[in-house]
């Protein structure tokens, strides 16, 4: 077993060979990399029309591929000028190792060792299985999560988030077995030791692999706690919950209906069956047979059984004809008149020795359903199960584990497979003359969730969980607010599960995994059932076991024999938030960050993993193992499927981080364990939805796209083109500070705070509480955990406030003819809104901005070292400038009818903008802003405020902002008159009618009582608006009329 890993040490313990194999992979990534960003430029820089290349102009090079020089560890290099445009690769390399190296991840704690008095956020992240490579959907559980821990951090708490990996029994087993069979080898020709090596060596090249995915998804764990649930110190943990919930007696042995999967050869939970639902006769193929195979399912067949000793028959129903073969009671109400005759009588099977009790049961039979006998496998079937224990029926197991028949089920039978045997029963059936009918059944069949086979309930001596007393527990403490679920669909069927709840089958039939710490006491000379839980002890050690088997044997000698079967992997990753904190030892870790705050998962692993992780925290530790549980969506393709191998639509994160075409997505296929055929299905759906392959969008745009689809539903159908829009906002973002920066001269010098000095503009105000209004939401949508609004503001801000608004604005402001003080103001205004906009976005797109803010300056006496640390804005009073807000609104809103107009008219240049301001205030507010607004206005060549028609020229094409602020922009000489005065016309009469609406609904008898006070104040604005694009319209009418 792995070591655990010491307090201290650098990362997760990984082997030389899965070193070499990790440092390969990157390799190759890099190489898939430098491929993409070449195929990338090639298409943007391809001729148009299929045109030959163009020869290079002379003196022009390309620039070079990025190669990253930076030593690991160390801090990039920013000396030189930021990079013609922006590149992810080149931006997002280096940041990763230097925040590890410099323990940026660690917790950070007060000087005596304490929690931070700004509070404790603690995220135990839920563990990947050690199965294969992550997917897209643990890159969504990377960024909400990581986000949510940077966003702690940078609001000062002490932060942990804690990485680790599962060992994942039947998936990883399943894989690695896979893998032997095509080199002709299965793990029995290896045997247990050999072939748990084996895993061991796969668990170690895919988690190196695992941990790269996560690290190159930026999320800040901290290495120097990673888990493995099959570590030492975790596998005390199992093995000290099994013993102690034994000593309970809440671990019992018994012998019970399991789910049985044939291919997989193990038990299953209830969980980890679907039933699938068919709608009648349904022919399938079963895993373990011919392809070309396909068996019957969704019919029920009727047969007869004789009557011993007369020539009177019996008929009964089945879905699983097969099953007969095990049957031992034929079933009839009590009440039926049919049957009274044969209360106590036999019936004779056809293909076996064995006499079969017909017996009354009210329970299981509906006289008025089929024929009103129902036939009872007791050994094969959950309902047949418990008459039999009523009745106290024989079990007749007539199933091997490799889904053949035993010599229960006849000589005829034995040895056959059990779908060969349903086609052989049914024949066998019909020569006796026994068989009646065979229909159409609606119904459900179980399904293996990991293998698809069809699962069969056989009789298995397991060690089971008695789940009720903990459930209630947990419910009690649920709805005392201990625990919070989000969203409330979720919570629904918390309550819903738990409240129904099923003991749970702990066993399973594998090599990989906690093997129980269970032994059988072979006491010589003493014949002793297996299946019966006194002839068993369990034991944290061999030692201890031993201990205890003496007291049971007495004096006579006896061996202890351990138990074959491993733990289910959800009894393990169960304990999982305690256990990695170093439970059962009472360690510094466990007292400081347990419990954890915050567990995020999706919602289909809501039972199998956090009501286990819950019902076992509460009985173990006393304590909620989290206060908060939140469940993501799950995400599918842009077509709504399911992400599935089969069907090529499994995404990795870091192919759409570096971009792959499509011929490397097709070769990474081969890397699984599909059949050809699989594989050439999978490649058509490669080419159907990533037909040019996928392109290079970088971490942060695939991070903010993932937290900007999670608005609280289940599912996400995620389009890559939405990924890609991202890197676009990333650019954006690359390119806006870019020029921005050069609006910082050499001699600017932040000042030591960012309150407002009072030389601010009537901009800079407005785009300070813009400012202050996109931190407050932000803050206040994470709290929420609404990624989808959080990342909806930090968007909105930069693109559509600071970037298309004061960026723009303040280019008068810093030129030579600007005063000392104008420029100054506009730079410190300027320089908050970037220092502040990019720690906004940080928790979001921590590469990016890490690049950008340290090409920043720093404030005198701010030795802040990474902006991961910095501090997150929050709502600040002084930047609160509401009257500027209101005043700036207005302004622009007068720039973008300015625009509208222009465009409505085809004006593209020299355009002349006049603002006819009817009250003082406002015709000084835009005088005040005429600078601004022909900034804002592309191509203007002149603004000009009048205070009444006068001032405007005859020609201009109108609109009414307010009652009292027209636009005008003159078109005189680039219009057709008759089609403006065709288009006043129309305009005129609509605005009439919609005047006449009001007027009718303001002149009505009660309008003042019954109307509220709200609803009238609009309607009076409605109608001055209305009123004055009236008098507008009908005077251009006349001005246009004039001109002809």
């Amino acid at each position: 077993m792995s070591e655990p890993a010491p307090e201290g040490a650098p990362a997760a313990p990984i082997t030389k060979s899965a070193e070499k194999k990790l440092a390969k992979k990157k390799e190759n990534e890099a190489r898939l990399a430098l491929k993409a960003a070449k195929a990338a430029k090639a298409a943007a820089t391809a001729p148009a029309g299929g045109e030959k290349k163009a020869k290079k102009e002379k003196g022009k090079e390309e620039e070079a591929p990025f190669v990253n020089t930076t030593p690991k560890g160390e801090k990039k290099d920013l000396s030189q000028p930021m990079a013609s445009g922006y590149n992810p690769i080149a931006v997002e390399a280096a940041w990763y190792d230097w925040w590890n190296a410099q323990g940026y991840f660690s917790p950070q704690l007060t000087e005596d060792g304490q929690i931070k008095p700004e509070g404790l956020f603690v995220i135990p992240s839920p563990p990947p299985n050690v199965t294969g490579s992550l997917h897209i959907g643990h890159a969504l559980t990377v960024a909400i999560q990581d986000c949510l821990v940077r966003w702690n951090r940078m609001l000062g708490k002490t932060t942990l988030f804690v990485p680790g990996f599962d060992h994942a029994g039947i998936s990883t087993q399943s894989v690695v077995e896979k893998r032997l069979l095509k080199t002709g080898v299965t793990r029995h020709d290896l045997g247990r030791e050999e072939f748990v090596k084996r895993v061991w060596e796969w668990k170690e090249d895919y988690q190196a692999r695992i941990t790269n995915q996560l690290q190159r998804l930026g999320g800040s764990y901290d290495w120097n706690r990673v888990a493995f649930t099959m570590n030492e110190s975790l596998s005390k943990a199992v093995v000290e919950t099994f013993c102690r919930l034994h000593e309970e007696g809440i671990i019992y042995r018994a012998n019970r209906l399991v789910n049985w999967c044939v291919k997989l050869n193990t038990t299953l939970s209830n969980l980890e069956v679907e039933q699938k639902q068919l709608d009648g006769r349904t022919l399938l193929n079963v895993p373990g047979y011919d392809p070309k195979e396909k068996f019957e399912f969704g019919v029920i067949t009727s047969f007869a059984y004789p009557i011993e000793g007369s020539d009177e028959k019996i008929i009964v129903a089945t879905t699983r004809p097969e099953t007969m073969l095990g049957d031992t009671a034929i079933a009839v109400h009590s009440q039926d008149p049919r049957y009274k005759h044969l209360h106590g009588k036999f019936a004779k099977h056809p293909f076996v020795d064995r006499r079969i009790p017909i017996i009354t049961d009210d329970i299981v039979v509906d006289m008025d359903f089929g024929t009103g006998a129902v036939k009872i496998t007791p050994a094969h079937d959950p309902n047949d199960y418990e008459v039999g224990m009523r009745h106290k029926l024989e079990f007749i197991n007539i199933l091997n584990d490799d889904g053949t028949f035993n010599e229960n089920a006849g000589e005829k039978f034995k040895g056959m497979k059990r779908f060969h045997a349903r086609v052989a029963v049914v024949q066998a059936l019909k020569e006796l003359g026994l068989y009646v009918e065979t229909k159409d059944n609606p119904m459900q069949i179980p399904i293996c969730t990991k293998s698809g086979d069809v699962i069969e309930p056989v009789l298995k001596p397991q060690w089971w969980v008695n789940c009720k007393p903990l459930a209630e527990e947990a419910l009690k403490r649920t709805r005392a607010g201990e625990l919070f679920i989000s969203p409330k669909a979720s919570e629904t069927e918390w309550y819903r599960w738990l409240e129904n709840i099923q003991d749970w089958c702990i066993s399973r039939q594998l090599w990989w995994g906690h093997r129980c710490p269970a032994y059988f006491v072979n006491i010589e000379g003493v014949e002793q059932d297996r299946d019966d839980e006194k002839n068993w002890v369990v034991g944290r050690t061999l030692e201890q076991a031993t201990e205890r088997a003496k007291k049971l044997a007495g004096d006579a000698k006896f061996t202890l024999e351990q138990d074959e079967d491993v733990l289910d992997t959800w009894f393990s990753s169960g304990l999982w938030p305690w256990s990695i904190m170093g439970w059962p030892e009472e360690t510094q870790d466990l007292k400081l960050f347990y419990p954890a705050s915050l567990l995020e998962t999706g919602w289909d692993i809501l039972f199998f993993w956090v009501a286990r992780m819950v019902l076992l925290g509460v009985k173990l530790t006393d304590k909620m193992p989290f206060s908060e549980v939140l469940c993501h969506a799950m995400i599918r393709d842009a077509h709504g499927r399911k992400m599935s191998k089969s069907l090529g639509n499994v995404i990795d994160p870091i192919d759409v981080i570096q971009g792959l075409d499509l011929e490397a997505l097709h070769a990474k296929l081969y890397e699984g364990n599909l059949d050809e055929r699989e594989i050439q299905k999978a490649k058509a759906g490669q080419k159907k939805d990533f037909p040019k392959g996928i392109p290079q969008c970088g971490t942060d745009a695939l991070r903010f796209a993932l937290c900007a689809y999670s608005g609280g539903g289940r599912d996400i159908n995620l389009e890559i083109l939405r990924v890609e829009g991202y890197r676009k906002f990333c650019n954006k973002i690359f390119n806006a500070t870019k020029f921005a920066m050069l609006k910082l001269d050499d001699k600017f010098v932040p000042e030591p705070s960012a309150k407002p000095t009072g030389n601010e503009s009537l901009v800079e105000k407005w785009i300070l509480h813009k400012l202050n209004i996109a931190a407050q939401e932000i803050n206040k949508q994470l709290a929420e955990r609404n990624f989808m609004n959080a990342t909806g503001a930090a968007y909105n801000f930069w693109l559509y406030e600071l970037c298309d608004v004061y960026i723009e604005a303040m280019k008068p402001m810093t030129d030579e003819s600007a005063s000392e003080t104008t420029r100054r103001s506009s730079q410190q205004t300027l320089y908050t809104c970037l220092d502040y906009g990019l720690r906004l976005l940080h928790p979001f797109m921590p590469f990016v901005t890490e690049e950008l803010w340290q090409r920043l300056p720093r404030r005198p006496n701010d030795c802040t070292p990474s902006i991961m640390l910095a501090k997150y804005p929050t709502f600040d009073k002084s930047f609160e400038f509401a009257q500027a807000e209101h005043d700036f609104d207005l302004v622009f809103s007068a720039i973008k009818t300015s625009r509208a107009l222009a465009a409505s008219y085809n004006i593209q240049q020299n355009l002349h903008v006049y603002i006819r301001a009817q009250n003082d205030a406002e015709a000084e507010l835009f005088q005040s802003q005429v600078p601004t607004f022909q900034a804002l206005t592309k191509n203007c060549k002149s603004v000009e405020v009048v205070r009444d028609m006068s001032g405007v020229p005859a020609g201009c094409g109108s609109e009414v902002l307010t009652p009292t602020i027209f636009v005008h922009v003159l078109v005189r000489g680039q219009v057709d008159i008759d089609s403006e005065i065709t288009k006043c016309e129309k305009k005129l009469a609509l605005a009439q009618m919609n005047l006449s609406k009001i007027l009718k609904v303001e002149s009505q008898e009660d309008y003042e009582s019954t109307v509220p006070a709200n609803v009238r104040l609009a309607n009076e604005e409605k109608r001055k608006t209305l009123e004055a694009d009236i008098q507008l319209l009908q005077h251009s009418i006349d001005m246009f009329a004039q001109m002809k």
